[in-house]
């Protein structure tokens, strides 16, 4: 969309002239960020009058309301992506995007269903006086030494070292996290997946407190798809609007 208009207000080719205060009040923001939105692709580019003021207009106002429901399902990042992708008529680009998104949203799903149920596997650790060495922990679980050597080297297991022979030593808290990895990775889990997922572990204090979180990281992601359906109409209502719109772009 481009093109001079005689004076702010007046009606555009394309349908009722807009202020960018018009379309920054639906939403709470500022009317610089509808510039900027606009100067970054966002929002297309927009009509001047004489004075060099910007007119928007109605297919403006739907680009931004899209916008802001694909950040809510999406993030900023993608929504962004998106929005650039439409306003230079790749649409084929933009829904290939919204799906690389879909897929992450069912990866991170398809994690979490991981960890439900390799807690659900995992049985009480009893504690062992003076710890467990790395020998015994691996024939428990079929495993060789140099494995549980390779998750200490990637950060997942952090055993004491025994001061006298210098030994590594498992207590309760490091057998926890050596079975809760062995789930995973029986799972198809990649080392760098399982990280974050042991980390949280620690971070809750133990596999109880987990289990909230994990109540939460579902609601969450429940929340997310939610809000994708809400972008998806919101999109698949821009597109419909710009096919409509009488003057090239």
């Amino acid at each position: 969309m481009s093109g001079t208009l005689s004076m702010p207000g007046e009606p555009s080719n394309e349908g009722e002239s807009m202020r960018p205060v018009d379309l920054a009040r639906e939403h709470g923001l500022s009317t610089q960020a509808v510039r900027n939105y606009e100067d970054a692709g966002v929002l297309p580019a927009a009509a001047r009058t004489a004075a060099g003021h910007r007119c928007y207009t109605p297919l403006h106002a739907q680009a931004l309301r899209t916008f802001v429901a694909l950040v809510r399902g999406h993030g900023h990042a993608t929504a962004t992506a998106v929005m650039r992708a439409v306003n230079r008529d790749a649409v084929d680009e933009a829904l290939r995007i919204i799906d690389d998104s879909h897929c992450q949203l069912g990866e991170d799903r398809r994690t979490v269903r991981a960890v439900e149920a390799a807690l659900r596997e995992l049985t009480p650790v009893a504690p062992v006086p003076g710890g467990t060495f790395i020998g015994p922990l691996a024939a428990r679980l079929g495993l060789r030494p140099a494995t549980l050597r390779k998750w200490e080297a990637a950060g997942l297991v952090r055993p004491s070292r025994d001061r006298r022979t210098g030994y590594r030593v498992y207590d309760a808290h490091d057998v926890r996290d050596v079975l809760l990895i062995h789930q995973l990775r029986r799972g198809g889990h990649l080392l760098a997946q399982v990280a974050p997922l042991i980390a949280q572990v620690r971070d809750a204090g133990g596999v109880a407190p987990l289990e909230a979180t994990l109540r939460g990281w579902r609601d969450r992601l429940s929340a997310r798809g939610r809000a994708m359906l809400v972008g998806a109409a919101q999109l698949d209502a821009y597109l419909r609007e710009r096919a409509a719109a009488p003057v090239s772009r």
